[in-house]
């Protein structure tokens, strides 16, 4: 049994890891301040097991790293200020939250044995991909630009890619066991409503007519969060990923957001009015991530289809829905 330490274990997939781990028996400790993970029946069932515990903290005061216990084989840094909202309406926020954290976590872990698990975005080479300079899909040696550094939408990428810049040249010269993941577009149930997946659900289930389109000819490569998990609970048993960047998704569907919705609307039993928008700004046309180094480390190999995937996710979008009203 091990000792674990998931921060940001309340957020989405914080706390689908978090579960897993609960399940196959370890001492875990959440960390979080619950400004997006959500004190919900689901994760009070989690904090309910006898090897699950909460601690509620702030990640960027400096004192309440001290608090924490010194002794873990395993840390998880899930925690971070994500979602587009959330990065256009308060970039500073973002630099600083996910700066901060990030920065106090490598100063907590030095001289510490535990492996660490770094989570960042495919959103750090997204510039590259805007400009066609990188192939897709997408290696994890690829450089890593952003487009408008002055731009709001990019700040959560830039904060990624302090991040792991901070992450390898720590582990360099701390001698720390750490895994930078590259997440490519997780989704699943308890994702919040700020993402594709989850928007789309809902505004299906508002029957909203005319139905909002936005980039219908954009492609993406959709990775359920139980094969997310997968992927890093296996990279964290991988001695041969210590010090590596490892791009985390599924390319074995990938598929237009037109036909994403398409696949909503027929769960949801709507045939609305289509009215095309442009895609956001800053929306990159195309995301795939290439995962050869994840499989030659680990094996790994995604299993939930992206039908089954999003029919659990809508069905579960419906039931938060009924249960706790409208959310916009």
């Amino acid at each position: 049994m091990a000792r674990i330490l998931v921060l940001g274990g309340a957020g989405f997939i914080g706390y689908h890891l978090a579960s897993r781990l609960a399940g196959e028996g370890h001492a875990l400790t959440l960390v979080d301040d619950l400004s997006r993970g959500r004190h919900d029946p689901e994760l009070a069932a989690l904090l309910g097991r006898d090897n699950v515990a909460l601690v509620r903290a702030d990640l960027t005061d400096a004192a309440a790293w001290a608090k924490l216990s010194p002794a873990w084989d395993q840390v998880y840094m899930l925690a971070a200020v994500v979602g587009v909202r959330n990065v256009e309406s308060d970039p500073d926020r973002v630099i600083r939250i996910n700066t901060l954290a990030t920065l106090h976590l490598l100063e907590w872990m030095t001289g510490r044995a535990g492996a660490l698990f770094f989570a960042s975005t495919s959103e750090v080479y997204a510039g590259g991909v805007m400009a066609g300079t990188v192939q897709v899909p997408t290696p994890e040696d690829v450089p890593l630009s952003i487009p408008d550094i002055a731009a709001p939408r990019f700040a959560y990428a830039a904060s990624k890619i302090l991040g792991e810049a901070a992450v390898l040249h720590a582990a360099r010269a701390k001698r720390l066991r750490v895994i930078v993941g590259r997440f490519h577009n997780v989704y699943g149930p308890r994702m919040g409503a700020d993402h594709v997946i989850p928007e789309l659900c809902l505004r299906a289930l508002r029957r909203e007519d005319p139905f909002r389109l936005y980039g219908r000819g954009q492609h993406r490569a959709f990775c359920h969060v139980a094969d997310a998990v997968e992927a890093v609970t296996r990279l964290m048993a991988a001695e041969a990923a210590w010090g590596q960047v490892v791009n985390i998704g599924n390319d074995t569907e990938e598929t237009a957001v037109e036909d994403l919705m398409g696949l909503v609307l027929r769960l949801a039993r709507f045939s609305p009015r289509i009215e095309d928008h442009p895609a956001p700004p800053g929306s990159v046309a195309r995301r795939c991530p290439d995962l050869t180094r994840l499989r030659t480390l680990t094996g790994y190999a995604p299993k939930v289809s992206l039908e089954a995937g999003v029919e659990e996710t809508f069905a579960w979008y419906r039931q938060w829905r009924e249960r706790e009203g409208d959310v916009r």
